[in-house]
């Protein structure tokens, strides 16, 4: 055989792997389309974990582009692309943009006062009351319907995936919001990414808020020692990894926060606004608390830990006294 036909063989080869060497790149890694400036989709990566997303870090900036304002809250890369959080000051829908596409500039909550945003990060406080204990921050919507929310607490048991498919029932693009951990994310990535096919779909709207990373919860001791109040707790690590692992699943954090156990003191609070996160409660605690009124929050658990208020939501649904329609949580504030 001639040299020339062992280097043309060589070459053929060598222009193959590299073909399926990209082939396999594409289906793991997010695909960033030249001059492309519509929000990022992250390609969801099985078993991702927030190390995927990488110099993460907290910001407050006033950004353009175009005619559109957002206000970035996060910045950080993902497969080598500078990404922001940001978040539409009068919507609150968050969305992952590139950051070149962006002429950004610092700003301050006092210059954002007025946008809805930044009052349902900072509502007015009597000053003659602190801020409770339990249950502090957003409990109780605008209007008709009801605010259905469920935690996702660290658990050892799989999802309870028929309260998510009674939800669901309710008719295609039906609003959810999953307060989830992120261990919880680390420790049940098939039903994870089966909440993520549910979103897909259009069968739900889910949206996704922080509930801590690590969750921390010690039995038998007092809730102001107890939860995110234990000493050496470390509130920014607990905020970040959880959204770290969500972008690193293709997910885009919303605007809120729920406490584990709903307890927080004004120390917390205050942090968490500075992060510019929105405080969740709940009005209507299912397991615990009161039914359901008009602009009720509804809070469950579906992580297989709280049967009894998943029994309680199904009972309402069917006797029609769960309030109807089921509303996206960007409207509560």
């Amino acid at each position: 055989m001639s040299s020339g036909i062992l280097l043309d063989t060589a070459l053929m080869k060598t222009a193959l792997s590299a073909l399926l060497f990209c082939a396999s790149l594409s289906a793991t890694a997010t695909a960033w389309a030249e001059g492309d400036c519509g929000p990022a989709a992250i390609a969801p990566l099985a078993g991702a974990t927030g190390a995927r997303v990488q110099g993460y870090e907290a910001i407050f900036e006033s950004c353009v582009k175009d005619g559109e304002t957002r206000l970035a809250t996060r910045r950080f890369r993902v497969d080598g692309e500078k990404l922001l959080l940001t978040v539409d000051p009068q919507t609150l829908k968050t969305t992952l943009e590139r950051e070149t596409c962006w002429r950004c500039e610092e700003t301050h909550d006092a210059e954002q006062a007025e946008t809805r945003f930044l009052q349902a990060v900072r509502p007015p406080q009597d000053p003659e009351r602190p801020p409770a204990l339990v249950n502090a921050g957003l409990i109780h919507g605008k209007g008709a319907g009801a605010f259905i929310t469920g935690d996702l607490c660290p658990s050892h048991k799989p999802l309870d995936r028929g309260f998510i498919e009674e939800v669901a029932a309710q008719g295609p693009g039906t609003p959810l919001t999953l307060s989830v951990s992120g261990a919880w994310i680390a420790q049940h990535g098939e039903d994870f990414a089966w909440l993520q096919e549910k979103a897909r779909s259009g069968a739900l709207d889910i949206s996704w808020a922080d509930h801590s990373y690590s969750h921390p919860y010690i039995p038998g001791l007092r809730d102001a020692q107890n939860y995110l109040l234990r000493p050496g707790v470390d509130l920014d690590r607990e905020i970040f990894e959880t959204e770290k692992i969500l972008i690193a699943h293709g997910e885009t954090p919303s605007v809120f926060f729920r406490f584990p156990g709903l307890v927080s003191d004004g120390a917390l609070l205050e942090r968490l606004k500075e992060r510019h996160l929105v405080a969740l409660g709940a009005d209507s605690w299912l397991a615990l608390g009161p039914p359901p009124k008009p602009g009720s929050i509804v809070l469950v658990h579906p992580n297989g830990n709280e049967p009894g208020g998943l029994q309680i939501f199904s009972r309402l649904l069917k006797s029609g006294r769960m309030p109807k329609p089921f509303r996206a949580l960007n409207e509560a504030p």
